[in-house]
């Protein structure tokens, strides 16, 4: 089943870095960022993973939780993490469940032949488990700002 904008989303089950289990309901009653990115220690993850671990607090401070989802293992999340000494967990998707689930598996040519990779995307869902928001195809400069601001607006609501 696919995610849909304004409805709940379906059921998942993922492995994060630090022993952490996520699930559609793991998270309830908090603000929930989930950003797929393509893979661990590439120039465009590391700065978006940076600029995500410098604004975490403000996050945390508005109520949200974020999660980086990647297809790679927890070996490589776990250093990923250590490495930036980034402050929320990694979920390793290595079956591509979640990506499925949310889309984000698109078909891209890389030095001339078709690859399956991961579309750079970030969806933000409600305290209830409702997909409010989702970016896909995401430039990193001035994302998390974005994503950022929508988490701001949905407290001045709440």
């Amino acid at each position: 089943m696919a995610v849909v904008v304004n409805k709940p989303i379906p059921e998942f089950e993922a492995q994060a870095t630090g022993g952490v289990k996520v699930t559609h309901q793991s998270h309830l009653g908090q603000i929930l960022v989930l950003y797929f990115y393509p893979k661990d220690h590439t120039p465009g993850c590391t700065t978006e993973a940076q600029q995500f671990r410098d604004q975490y607090q403000e996050f945390v401070k508005a109520g949200a939780q974020v999660f980086g989802v990647s297809r790679d293992n927890l070996k490589s999340h776990q250093d990923f993490k250590e490495k930036l000494g980034l402050p929320f967990e990694l979920i390793a998707d290595t079956e591509e469940k979640m990506c499925h689930m949310f889309g984000v598996v698109k078909n891209k040519i890389m030095y001339g032949k078709k690859v399956k990779g991961i579309e750079r995307s970030t969806f933000l869902i409600s305290p209830e488990g409702i997909l409010l928001q989702e970016w896909r195809g995401v430039k990193v400069p001035g994302h998390v700002d974005e994503v950022l601001k929508a988490v701001h607006m949905i407290k001045k609501v709440a």
